[in-house]
């Protein structure tokens, strides 16, 4: 028998930890022969609710679902953990602006960054979704002694998703025949969404997204849309993103262990190596390959236009501000 993968997922009882336990059970995220054990951490206060949610789990016999662990711990929650997805975190509320939403959540992946370090897998797959997740992940993974700087990651796999979303729905295509759509920088108001190498229609056949919508609508309101969609999604439902945020969470998971299937870049936030002029020492979107399971590189030598690479830099600007905000947690 495969062996279990150990998941670990902190605000296991929220609503976006709600929305990803399930999928996970069923097998969407490491796939249909994989056994999954979950590691499920929350504050003592939502222990209640956990265990409910633990109850709901058990009771839909997931075939896949080999144990479930409980815990407001997390040195209990991360031991031994394969996979640790950082969910839990102060959700953005309306009328907050980010630096608000850094004070308040950095402090929370110190003593995170310290228990994985301790305790989970030598090799253990960390992806970063609690906002703001690309200093968050930073936070963590300066605690990291033992695991591998490359294996902090946050996700940026929602804006890409997004992106493909808008797109599709602009040409009434499938979401799956719109290829090749990336972010770069930060989950922010400053990402870049990349349109430039976008086709719809299958890879190697596809027709240039630019030629079919045109720069205009691209380089406006799909720009904004994707950019702010966060914003429009609280102030629609007075909730930030629940749903979509679990599932690109199972996405960018599935993808690192399991491949694209089809070469398709992905979205993926992870330590800067100097790529594309971005600093070294910021956890940075870039379109990744995945070369393996649990493989990723980043895509090099691209041919990105001068008005891109501006935006680019903005964002990384803005990675180093929040470095900087949080220097004393680092």
């Amino acid at each position: 028998m495969t062996k279990p993968i150990r998941v670990a997922v902190t605000g296991a009882a929220g609503q976006i930890g709600y929305s990803l336990l399930f999928p996970i059970a069923a097998g969407d995220m490491l796939g249909p022969d994989q056994p999954v054990i979950l590691q499920l951490l929350e504050l003592p206060v939502a222990m209640n609710a956990l265990e409910g949610v633990a109850m709901e789990l058990t009771d839909c016999a997931f075939p896949l679902l080999h144990g479930i662990e409980t815990s407001d711990d997390p040195m209990v929650a991360f031991k031994d953990a394969d996979v640790i997805m950082l969910v839990g975190a102060r959700p953005r509320t309306a009328g907050q602006d980010r630096a608000d939403l850094i004070k308040a959540n950095g402090p929370i992946f110190t003593g995170t960054g310290e228990a994985i370090d301790a305790v989970a897998a030598d090799d253990a797959k960390i992806i970063v979704v609690g906002n703001p997740c690309n200093t968050n992940a930073l936070i963590a993974s300066s605690r990291a002694k033992r695991i591998p700087l490359k294996n902090y990651t946050a996700m940026t796999r929602l804006d890409q998703n997004r992106a493909i979303g808008q797109i599709a729905a602009k040409l009434g295509a499938a979401p799956s025949d719109v290829k090749n759509v990336f972010v770069w920088g930060n989950h922010s108001d400053s990402m870049v969404p990349d349109f430039s190498l976008a086709t719809v229609g299958g890879v190697g056949e596809g027709r240039s997204v630019t030629d079919l919508v045109g720069e205009e609508w691209l380089g406006g309101e799909f720009d904004t849309t994707v950019r702010t969609r966060g914003k429009a999604i609280i102030n629609a439902r007075g909730k930030s993103s629940a749903a979509s945020a679990a599932f690109s969470a199972i996405n960018h998971i599935h993808d690192w262990f399991l491949g694209t299937g089809h070469n398709d870049f992905v979205s993926m936030a992870v330590p800067s190596d100097g790529s594309y002029g971005i600093p070294e020492g910021i956890i940075y979107s870039f379109p990744c390959r995945i070369t393996g399971p649990w493989q990723y590189e980043i895509v090099k030598d691209l041919e990105v236009s001068a008005e891109t690479l501006e935006r680019m830099q903005k964002s990384a600007n803005e990675l180093l501000s929040e470095r900087e905000a949080v220097q004393d947690l680092l």
